[in-house]
Order: C-alpha cells, then structure tokens, then sequence
C-alpha cells in the first residue's frame, strides 16, 4: 500500500523514499552492503516525525485526524470487541451504513457498541456515505440505546464524522429532529456511555452518539461545531483560510481539555495513529476498561447526574 504523506511530512517522505532506494540496492549489492546508512536514515526519519508531531498547530491536527489510514469504527470492532453482531435498520425507514453498531463483548464485558464509519476506498466510501449519516442512522443509534436501557449494557460510542448528511432527503426525512433525539437518548440513559472521538467529531452529527458520562478523544482527533473550512465560508466569506478558522475555533483535543468539554486525552504512537494502528486500538481498548470500571455500580439516577454535571461544567473553568 502506497504510503500517505500528510505536507508537513515531506521531510519524512524524502528520508523514507531514500530507505526504499537503499534497500532496494542491497538486496543486488549483497547483504550488509548499506545496513549501517539504512539504519541512520531510519533513526532520523523517526527523530523527525516525533518532533513533528509533538509541535503540531490546530490545522495540522485537522489533516491528521481527517488522515484515511487512521483506524475507523470497523477496525476498532474488529480488534476490541469479540463476538459482535451488528444490528441494522431503524423500523422505521431503512439501515444507515454511516453509523454501524450492534452487541458485543469488550474483555469479557457485554456492551452495546455503536460508531461513525467513513469507509476506506471508493466502494466503501460510497457504502458508508463518507460517515455523514441520514436521519434514520441515528434512529438506528436510539433503538441500540433502548437496547442497551432494557438489558442494561453499558454503551461505547466511537465518533468519527464530519457532520450529518444535510441533503435533501436527509432534511425531508427530519435528520435535525433526529439528532436531537438521539441526543437526548444520550443523556437519559440510565447505563453507563463512554464516547471516544477518534478523528473528527463534527457538528450535531457528533454530539447524537456523543452525549456520554466521559466523552474521551486522541491526542491528535479534533472536535468542533463546524468544519474550519464551514466557519471560513460562514465568518469570513473565504477571506481567511481554515487553518485560520482551525487556530480561532480551538478545536484540539488539548483545548477542548481546558474548556472541559472533553474528560480526557488518549496519546498516540510517535507518528499519529495511522503509523501504529495496533497501538493504537491498544491503547484506546485500555483507557476504554478504566473508564467503563469506574462507572460501574452507579445507579441509573446517579449517573444521569453525573452526566448532566458535566455538561453543566462546559466552559465554566474559563469563568471562575
């Protein structure tokens, strides 16, 4: 697979295209022709991404978290939950593929796991819709948390979309109510809801599945009421550029931090997600344990409490 190199990478893209070129030559030169020069460009190339990425600005985080090789909501399935069995459609219109969810068990845990899916390639893409998801994907997500109300499962969300489908036969088929709604479903709970931005959390298409007692994110996913491209065109009139509108909006998981509207952080492997997938999904599976452990035992009433005194704090730490 041929590697994506985001353009604050492409001294890491030059280094890595001369490994491929030295390593390419060993293998006529004979063994240990060129191992000690391979083996230097490697370590440089790895000082560089990690300085690279320890300095990143708000639109670089944007590319990062927008990156097509970051792990998506299928990948996280597939590697944190056994035995999984999606549940489709909303009984009401059809079956959303933008968000996919359905039962499992996380380390041994039954929960209700739900998530946005962007697809990888053209043909899932086109499937998944780009993760912008239609009324009736989040009817979907409110009769998965009705499920997991009647058994009492805990609910894991995964956030990783731009925003809602806000097309025509999205509006006709009342997507804004459906959101909302779905929000709601969110914050009456009565089981424990851990939700982890992984990428872009986007908009009302975001907070629907959103709505959790901890609302985690990456290190290097970002989360806002619009695309910065959106806020440019709308604030601006694309006089500026969304790298401005990134910078402005405060959209990094560490301000977001600050202003409590998320309850952590997730670090990623030197390099982002998408350069160590696995350690990644590992160590997002590990923080996912500690966090749904620390929810157990609350009654119902308890942890809408919680839930509605998190909410209630947003942006508050600013005003003391």
């Amino acid at each position: 697979m041929v590697a994506h190199y985001l353009e604050f990478e492409r001294p890491i893209a030059d280094l890595e295209a001369k490994i491929e070129e030295l390593s390419k030559l060993s293998e006529t030169a004979g063994p240990g022709a060129f191992d000690a020069e391979i083996e230097a460009l490697r370590t440089r190339a790895q000082e560089l991404r990690r300085d690279a990425y320890s300095n990143l600005d708000a639109w670089q985080k944007t590319q990062v978290a927008r990156h097509p090789d970051r792990p998506h909501f299928v990948d996280y399935c597939a590697t944190l939950i056994e035995e999984f069995q999606e549940l489709r459609g909303d009984r009401a219109f059809g079956d959303d593929q933008a968000i996919i969810g359905g039962l499992g068990r996380f380390r041994g845990r039954p929960v209700v796991v739900m998530g946005h899916e962007k697809g990888r390639d053209t043909v899932t893409r086109v499937k998944h819709n780009f993760g912008y998801s239609r009324p009736e994907g989040y009817r979907k997500a409110i009769r998965l948390m009705e499920l997991a109300e009647r058994f009492k499962l805990p609910v894991v969300s995964f956030i990783d979309t731009a925003g809602a489908y806000p097309g025509i036969a999205s509006e006709e088929r009342g997507v804004a109510e459906a959101i909302a709604r779905s929000t709601e479903a969110c914050l009456m709970l009565g089981v424990p809801n851990v939700a982890i931005v992984t990428g872009e959390g986007g908009s009302g298409g975001a907070i629907a599945i959103a709505g959790a007692n901890r609302v985690l994110i990456l290190e290097h996913a970002i989360y806002s009421v619009i695309a910065p491209e959106g806020a440019n065109s709308i604030l601006w009139r694309g006089a500026r550029t969304g790298a401005d509108a990134a910078k402005a909006m405060k959209i990094t998981a560490q301000d977001l931090l600050g202003v409590k509207i998320v309850d952590r952080v997730i670090p990623e492997p030197p390099g982002g997600a998408h350069s160590d997938p696995e350690t990644a999904m590992a160590t997002v599976g590990d923080v996912l344990e500690e966090e749904l452990s620390g929810l157990e035992g609350l009654s119902a009433d308890e942890l809408r409490k919680r839930r509605a005194d998190r909410f209630y704090a947003i942006g508050r730490s600013g005003l003391q």
